[in-house]
């Protein structure tokens, strides 16, 4: 693709003053995943598109995707491994360019044949990370998750012997996507980007997902700004922000006004690309047509949002991803080998992950006006940045009232409004 890739479009659309906004879409019938770009690419606004993948290719289960393929039984995703080449080249012919890139979404902690399938087709942008796609996702040890995106990166990063810029996004800013205070959001996200730089990644994005207080958001969001420009210098990169990515609320009206929120968001912290939800997110995949809607609305939502000025104060969430990034550092000259050591000795911990290789013991919850704060600290290194004696115990009604608090708040607000009318199928 001519025209420098995926970040320069972004690049592009930061210079004339508009937000990129971008659907998760991934249909595993090649007809319908390329209607599905089509309508993005014909939304109004600055979109890019997205080709999502099954979850059976996310495991390498390769196997039950070609199975699945030959028996005509859909996906929850586009299975690039299994399509054959001209399939894909069909699907993205005359749609995929210099003025519409199109990023590959995957959730693989081993995607070396995702990225392979992907660089086969002449696509040049994706995302993920050896931490967060691999934690959140399932039992694979985070040395090998490491190990395996290390080998992708650098393969990856090949293409630009073919003339491509090849562009990575870190899904860091989403672990587990709620419940995880702030700073370690930013922290994971700027570790990410700074892995992918240190494998030869050149163009890179850092995420954060929308949590729960717009104020600590847009703290966060200047502190991940500030990070990147620190740790990637001479680097190529922009700050992807994520709808909420916890539960979402059941009516159409808050559904609306969370993403409106998240377009704000976007928006007046001066980040480049926002990752949209629907109407539907409470109870079905979104159809094209929602997805379309979504990207229309959070587009000019952001385009009547005033970007607001860093004051270059040192926030609090600021504070403790700075403190977090530098204990892991420390810890080894090799990104991979630092955040190896960090989990191992619980200078990174998130709260409520299962996985082996978190320690657990650090919590959080929900202050009165919605902030997450450190309910337990664990062995994270913020002795001097929060509170000596901070301390709540969390009940797990707490914890289940936290979970909903942002889908209660909303469809609140449209009941009272008079149009909190649930989606059909919602439980909620």
């Amino acid at each position: 693709m001519s025209g420098g890739g995926f970040g320069a479009f972004v690049r592009r659309a930061r210079q004339a003053g508009e937000l990129v906004v971008q659907p998760r879409m991934g249909m595993s019938d090649p007809a319908q995943m390329r209607a599905g770009l089509l309508a993005t690419k014909g939304a109004a606004g600055r979109t890019v598109g997205t080709v999502t993948l099954d979850s059976y290719t996310r495991v390498n289960d390769l196997e039950s995707a070609e199975l699945a393929l030959l028996e005509g039984v859909p996906l929850n995703g586009y299975p690039i491994v299994s399509h054959d080449l001209r399939t894909t080249r069909q699907v993205l012919d005359g749609i995929h360019g210099a003025e519409f890139p199109v990023q590959v979404r995957h959730g693989s902690a081993a995607p070396l044949d995702i990225f392979r399938a992907l660089m086969a087709v002449g696509l040049d942008a994706s995302e993920g990370g050896p931490v967060s796609y691999c934690l959140p996702y399932g039992r694979i040890p985070l040395h090998q998750s490491m190990a395996n995106w290390e080998r992708s990166c650098e393969l990856f990063s090949r293409l630009r012997e073919l003339g491509l810029e090849p562009h990575l996004e870190t899904f860091g800013g989403c672990m587990l996507g709620q419940l995880c205070p702030p700073s370690q959001l930013v922290a994971i996200s700027a570790l990410e980007a700074l892995f992918f730089h240190q494998h030869g990644l050149r163009s890179i994005s850092a995420s954060y997902a929308q949590q729960t207080h717009r104020q600590q958001d847009m703290e966060a969001v200047f502190a991940l700004r500030r990070l990147c420009a620190e740790l990637l210098p001479g680097a190529d990169w922009h700050v992807v922000v994520y709808a909420y990515m916890g539960v979402y609320p059941t009516t159409p009206r808050g559904s609306l006004a969370l993403l409106g929120e998240a377009a704000e968001l976007a928006a007046a912290t001066g980040s480049e690309r926002l990752i949209v939800k629907t109407v539907a997110e409470s109870v079905r995949i979104p159809t094209v047509a929602e997805n379309v809607d979504a990207l229309e609305h959070a587009a000019a939502r952001a385009a009547r949002t005033a970007r607001i000025a860093d004051d270059g104060a040192d926030s609090q969430t600021y504070a403790e991803a700075a403190a977090l990034v530098a204990a892991v550092l420390d810890l080894d000259a090799d990104v991979g080998r630092a955040m190896l050591l960090a989990f191992r000795r619980g200078y990174l911990d998130i709260p409520y992950c299962l996985h082996p290789d978190n320690q657990g013991r650090t919590r959080s919850y929900l202050d009165r006006e919605g902030r997450l704060r450190w309910a337990d600290t664990g062995r994270l290194p913020l002795a001097g940045v929060v509170a000596a004696g901070t301390s709540h115990s969390v009940t797990s009604g707490e914890l289940l009232a936290a979970l909903s608090y942002l889908r209660w708040k909303y469809d609140e607000d449209a009941i009272t409004a008079g149009t909190g009318r649930a989606l059909p199928g919602s439980t909620g």
